[in-house]
């Protein structure tokens, strides 16, 4: 307190009043920035860095993953997935599409895609990893019921939670099926 009592006193003989008040403000503003960038940063690097054989662990994870989908194997699929796992399918009644939760209802959301695609498959898979997020784009092709085909672009987001698959949101492209011919 005695220093900014001098400084004020200071200040004020020199015919500069508001100096001081406008270096309290400016110093509250610059602390307010400085907290601000450290919570930032701290809430911005939660992910973590991954060394290459980490990477080389999840991509061989992301790609038994895609080899089980093209198998139509809802069980080994599953088995690459947390308990509480998450898939948020790429069309559905909520923003983020139809949302299913655990083991039993996600494995049934797969099994359901492939009785409605029953040749579905996920072709050139390519992965990208940072942290504990990596995306996966694919080519979907498949033959709906009625014998229209599809075939549309598209992307897995993943959430990794101790080395396995927690959440899986999907997105693909919206195209018109290719009539049957």
């Amino acid at each position: 307190m005695f220093k900014r009592s001098c400084l004020f006193q200071f200040v004020r003989l020199k015919k500069y009043p508001n100096f001081c008040e406008q270096f309290y403000k400016m110093k509250k503003l610059m602390l307010f920035f400085l907290i601000s960038s450290i919570i930032t940063g701290k809430l911005m690097s939660q992910t973590t860095i991954r060394s290459a054989e980490e990477n080389k662990s999840v991509i061989a994870i992301l790609d038994s993953f895609a080899n089980a989908f093209n198998a139509h194997d809802a069980g080994k699929i599953i088995s690459y997935m947390t308990d509480d796992c998450i898939f948020e399918a790429s069309a559905g009644p909520d923003v983020n599409g139809e949302k299913f939760v655990g083991k039993e209802a996600v494995k049934k959301a797969f099994e359901d895609i492939f009785k409605n695609y029953p040749d579905a498959k996920w072709n050139d898979p390519h992965h990208f990893i940072s942290g504990d997020r990596a995306v996966s784009e694919w080519t979907f092709t498949g033959t709906k019921p009625d014998g229209s085909k599809i075939e549309v672009a598209g992307c897995d987001l993943f959430t990794f939670r101790n080395g396995k698959i927690y959440i899986k949101n999907s997105y693909r492209k919206n195209r018109p099926p290719i009539p049957r011919s």
